[in-house]
């Protein structure tokens, strides 16, 4: 890929620019945060993140194995960036990330022009993968079966000054027959509580205001600590959002997903005492269908969901609720269909992602009989949502009127510079388009105003703000500073290289 370096001595010219890095990302909010560790690494190494209109020297693509279609888009993708590499054969192209840990074999088969393929268990090994790829000249692929480290122990650099991830395990013990985490992720296995708290106590010291905790099943936490002197605690994720509930300067604590079949009582009671941990609650349904949901290895009932429900709006009787609906699931029936429509008719969600079921190869359900016509899937599916657009349009104006604290929040709102409005989140998760009043307000900042209006999928406040707090967040946005958590792990620096790739060989 590059010449050999000439001997001689040292040239006293000023050093080359670092070399630059872009991540893309696909897929849910652990991939996202996933992608700001790669940048850590990156950044740790000596790599530059490129601006937003600058080919970078490295391309990185996070992939996603759940959402359909997502291989075509990674090797659309990838082929659009065929004729860079061939122009520059120093670019370098790296994919990592779930579609990396399954089809390992695949990527470089399709994308033969790829230096890196790194899978979900070693994220860490990323920046050495790339140098030692451009030392001998030929690309690297490293997946490994199990987790070596805990990825939240690798440096980040954050996308948000305010708002802030923070996981607290990876991995995933159930055995949905639609989903195909586990076997790309592994078996839970849970932080300690004490580096959970240490990681949001970093944030908060850098002027973040939000957290969110994120488990692929943040309530199973404590079952599988990664420290085997840490004894099996199943009120360990209720006590953590206590915990979260005395850090000074930590204003809102969100988690996803809990899964309905293990959430119990004492993380509603948490919910409700800690006056940080926001008023919302995202509990993927699936489905209405008590059979189908039996099918899915969805371990509860429609009325047992309910129940839960019930529950967490008696304890916090203003929560938005969210949920996850898939649609067409092998042997789905039209009355197994009516009964979804009738639980989320009881449900009363705010909002719902709502998928159409498509087969995921290594997935049982890929294997099930009675796969159901796209035809039909797709008439159910426009049903389903018109209902939750009604839903979700009477919940919203029955907001009209409430006064709401937003956190100002940047790429939220499209048409904002149209409408002369700025975004944030309310306390809720709602989205919130308001008229700023010609103030000066930041992204980080934090407004309260009145809805005065209402449309399925957001609110919007007109009037004029009741109160506007400048914060160390709205602060540190203006700026341009990211926080920045995690510690190095020993990662080679690699700045900016010479003409010549370095002759270390480099290896973990």
């Amino acid at each position: 890929m590059t010449q050999a370096q000439p001997t001689g001595p040292v040239s006293s010219a000023a050093p080359a620019e670092p070399r630059t890095y872009q991540v893309r990302t696909y897929g849910c909010q652990m991939n996202v945060h996933d992608s700001e560790r790669l940048s850590g690494l990156l950044e740790a190494a000596g790599y530059r993140r490129a601006a937003d209109d600058e080919d970078a020297d490295i391309v990185v693509f996070n992939t996603c194995a759940v959402r359909e279609n997502a291989d075509n888009k990674l090797y659309g993708n990838l082929s659009h960036l065929a004729p860079r590499k061939q122009a520059n054969p120093n670019m370098q192209i790296a994919v990592g990330g779930c579609l990396a840990q399954k089809d390992r074999d695949t990527v470089l088969r399709r994308a033969p022009y790829v230096d890196v393929v790194f899978g979900t268990h070693n994220i860490g090994s990323l920046p050495v993968l790339l140098e030692r790829a451009r030392h001998n000249r030929e690309a690297q692929v490293e997946i490994l079966e199990a987790l070596q480290e805990f990825p939240s122990a690798l440096p980040a650099a954050r996308e948000s000054a305010y708002a802030g991830w923070v996981s607290i395990s990876v991995g995933c013990n159930n055995t949905c027959t639609f989903c195909i985490v586990p076997s790309l992720r592994g078996k839970e296995v849970d932080r300690r509580p004490g580096d959970v708290l240490a990681e949001v106590q970093s944030l908060v010291d850098q002027g973040v205001l939000e957290v969110t905790l994120l488990g692929q099943n943040v309530n199973a936490y404590g079952v599988s600590f990664a420290d085997p002197d840490q004894p099996r605690n199943r009120g360990a994720f209720a006590e953590l959002l206590r915990a979260c509930g005395t850090i000074d300067g930590l204003e809102r604590v969100r988690f996803t997903s809990p899964h309905p079949a293990e959430f119990t009582d004492d993380v509603i009671a948490a919910m409700a005492e800690t006056p940080n941990v926001c008023p919302t609650l995202h509990m993927p349904l699936q489905s209405g269908s008590d059979r189908i949901l039996r099918a899915m290895r969805r371990s509860y009932r429609a009325e047992k969901f309910l129940g839960i429900l019930e529950r967490v709006r008696a304890a916090i009787p203003h929560a938005a609720i969210t949920t996850d609906l898939i649609v067409g699931f092998p042997g789905e029936t039209e009355e197994d269909f009516q009964a979804t429509l009738d639980v989320v008719e009881a449900a009363r969600f705010a909002s719902a992602f709502t998928f159409q079921y498509s087969k995921r190869p290594g997935t049982p359900a890929a294997e099930l009989p009675d796969q159901i016509a796209k035809d039909v899937v797709t008439e159910r599916y426009q049903r389903l949502l018109a209902l939750q657009e009604r839903i979700s349009l009477e919940e919203n104006q029955a907001q009209v009127g409430r006064t709401v604290e937003v956190l100002v929040a940047t790429g939220e709102g499209r048409k904002d510079a149209a409408t002369a409005r700025m975004s944030g989140r309310a306390r809720d998760g709602r989205l919130v388009h308001f008229n700023p009043g010609g103030a000066d307000i930041r992204p980080g900042d934090v407004v309260t105003t009145t809805v005065t209006a209402a449309a399925p999928h957001h609110l919007i406040a007109d009037g004029p703000l009741h109160t506007h707090r400048r914060t160390r967040a709205g602060d540190a946005h203006a700026a341009g500073l990211r926080p920045r958590t995690g510690v190095g792990l020993g990662m080679p620096r690699i700045g900016a290289p010479p003409p010549a790739p370095t002759t270390t060989g480099c290896s973990r």
